[in-house]
């Protein structure tokens, strides 16, 4: 009875390895659509200068900011005003801005985007102004968007009549939600060719060959092939329906892809250290400790004798010491793995100013496997 205990046990645990498994290599599958982007399908940067006005005595000091006059009496002289050129109109209320926004692909006219308004002059805040009708450019000099609306300002600043004054988060900078209406479409070349191009987010040999050779299992022989660490070349239909069928199938399609290379990253400046999981370690032994030298000062009164006829004096009285601590000595042997590393540099206590030194040395040596990038 008790040997088909053990039996009904080993088996039950035969099935839950082998329920695992399968588990197991579905989480490292990932998606084609997160591995890479169609070429040609991307988002561009619009830019634009206008004027936010409303503001309560927050705006460009007009005399010291001479180009946020120069733009109100523009916009004033296309309504018909004109402002006598004696005249320097000394305003509080109006603030010169820059207004940018992501444009994202295929979208159509009449489309509404977020825009984003950060001051170009000395506004101490924008809060509660109102932007003007600004044109958004693209990088082609073409208006794609234009925006105008109310400002919404997440930060604030109050001041005293004593010059204290009291800042949170950024008041000089706030977005409008849906605040600028598409005008022009950006042209795109994503209907015009047989081929459509597949740019991995990483460039890797193994994970593009990998990409065309899935789609070629499940699309049928020579519909991709791998043009190089980056780019996939895929034929596709060129009905504009099945054309966007056809992808939806091919970005849902999962694949493990390559590994990354062996690398530890050094942050230098925040002292971070990233060891990727293919780093490997030839044998070596590593010895670790620390010097610490501990100065005190202990002054010392000394008083005069009886009759002495001298002076109390102050006598200074230092104390040096220097304790170096037992530095202890660890062994990697041959193609450990992350964990042991880890696990061997923690039990000596190292700091990750230490673990980058152990990291450098290590790679003086020709033991450690890895690129060592320092960033």
């Amino acid at each position: 009875m008790v040997a088909c205990m053990r039996l009904f046990r080993c088996l039950q645990g035969c099935l839950l390895v082998l329920l695992l498994m399968p588990t197991l290599a579905a989480a490292q599958t990932e998606r084609i659509k997160d591995l890479a982007q169609v070429a040609g399908v991307r988002s561009n940067q619009l830019v634009g200068y206008g004027l936010v006005v409303g503001l309560d005595s927050s705006g460009d000091q007009t005399s010291q900011v001479p180009f946020t006059v120069q733009s109100l009496n523009n916009m004033l002289k296309q309504f018909g005003i004109t402002v006598p050129d004696n005249v320097n109109p000394q305003l509080n209320n109006v603030a010169a801005v820059s207004v940018h926004a992501d444009l994202p692909p295929f979208l159509k006219p009449g489309t509404r985007l977020d825009v984003t308004v950060n001051s170009i002059g000395n506004a101490k805040s924008l809060r509660g102004g109102s932007l003007l009708m600004t044109p958004l450019k693209g990088a082609d000099g073409n208006v794609y968007a234009i925006a105008q609306g109310n400002m919404v300002v997440s930060g604030f600043g109050v001041s005293g009549q004593d010059g204290s004054s009291i800042t949170v988060n950024i008041p000089s900078s706030g977005r409008i939600p849906n605040g600028a209406t598409v005008e022009r479409e950006v042209p795109s070349a994503f209907l015009e060719t047989e081929y459509l191009i597949f740019n991995l987010h990483t460039p890797n040999f193994t994970t593009a060959h990998r990409v065309a050779e899935v789609i070629n299992q499940t699309m049928g022989e020579a519909t991709a092939r791998p043009v190089d660490a980056v780019s996939i070349e895929v034929r596709t239909p060129m009905d504009p329906g099945q054309r966007i069928a056809y992808l939806s199938e091919l970005e849902n399609l999962e694949l493990a892809p390559g590994s990354a290379p062996a690398r530890v990253i050094v942050n230098s400046r925040t002292g971070t250290v990233v060891i990727g999981s293919n780093v490997q370690v030839l044998p070596a032994a590593v010895a670790h400790g620390s010097l610490s030298v501990t100065i005190s000062e202990r002054p010392e009164v000394v008083q005069p004798g009886p009759f002495a006829g001298g002076d109390t004096a102050v006598v200074p009285r230092t104390d040096i010491e220097v304790r170096e601590e037992g530095g202890r000595m660890f062994l990697f042997e041959s193609g450990v793995s992350l964990n042991e590393i880890i696990q061997a540099v923690n039990q000596v206590g190292a700091a990750p100013g230490d673990l980058v030194a152990i990291m450098e040395a290590l790679k003086e040596a020709g033991a450690l496997r890895a690129q060592l990038i320092v960033i």
